[in-house]
């Protein structure tokens, strides 16, 4: 992807979002980065310089059309990064419908309601939709039923969303991490009940360096779907 590539990406305030914001913005492609308030979106703004910002709530996909539709939407996109998610831990008998939504509605709906908006800039690029998936869009496992389920449903949207645009030249990556040093894993570990060691887990740098690498392939190949599991 040589030259002025445009990226559109979610999750960019930390963890692995954060990373690829930073690799892309270093070598001076055109960043888009999502925030789900104008005040989130004025941090992110500061952070990466010449960045725009694009305001909507993951949290209510049904408002997203709205709020992009007052906002000035970039013309070119070569790639649509979902790297924002949301997790909450817990047992079937113990989880709300409340619970279960939130998790649905941020990991799932909504980026499939962000690719529906912007498919039309990725034909024209013949650009690239990344999704960062998890390890529990392969596996669920004890108290994971929510999370696994929305990330499940990810790979479900990523798989049909490849073959729906395979004749319009748009490539479509599921990445699967497993554990990385987040926020969101301190959460995990809170939830767990369990210390919390950043040292264990996969530096966001090393899944943000899978990424690029999926984003920068010649065109005569895509990552379909790639697993990157923790290496100590």
């Amino acid at each position: 992807m040589a030259g002025m590539a445009t990226h559109v990406i979610t999750g960019a305030g930390s963890g692995i979002g954060a990373a690829v914001a930073r690799r892309l913005h270093a070598r001076g492609d055109d960043l888009v980065l999502h925030a789900r308030d104008a005040g989130r979106a004025k941090e992110l703004a500061a952070e990466f310089p010449g960045a725009r910002t694009l305001v909507g709530d993951l949290a209510d996909p049904d408002r997203l059309s709205w709020a992009f539709s007052h906002q000035s939407l970039p013309d070119r996109v070569d790639s649509l990064l979902h790297i924002a998610g949301v997790v909450d831990l817990g047992p079937v008998g113990e989880l709300t419908p409340k619970t279960w939504r939130h998790q649905l509605n941020v990991n799932l709906v909504a980026p499939a309601e962000l690719t529906r908006h912007f498919l039309p800039q990725l034909r024209a690029a013949r650009g690239h939709v990344v999704f960062v998936n998890s390890g529990a869009g392969l596996n669920a496992h004890a108290g994971w039923s929510a999370y696994a389920a929305s990330k499940h449903g990810l790979k479900a949207l990523a798989d049909s969303l490849r073959h729906e645009e395979h004749g319009n030249g748009v490539r479509v990556t599921s990445v699967y991490p497993g554990r990385t040093a987040s926020p969101m894993q301190a959460k995990v570990h809170q939830q767990e009940g369990k210390e919390y060691d950043a040292s264990k887990w996969i530096d966001p740098e090393s899944v943000a360096t899978t990424i690029l690498m999926a984003l920068d392939l010649p065109r005569d190949a895509e990552v379909n779907d790639l697993t990157v599991r923790p290496g100590n």
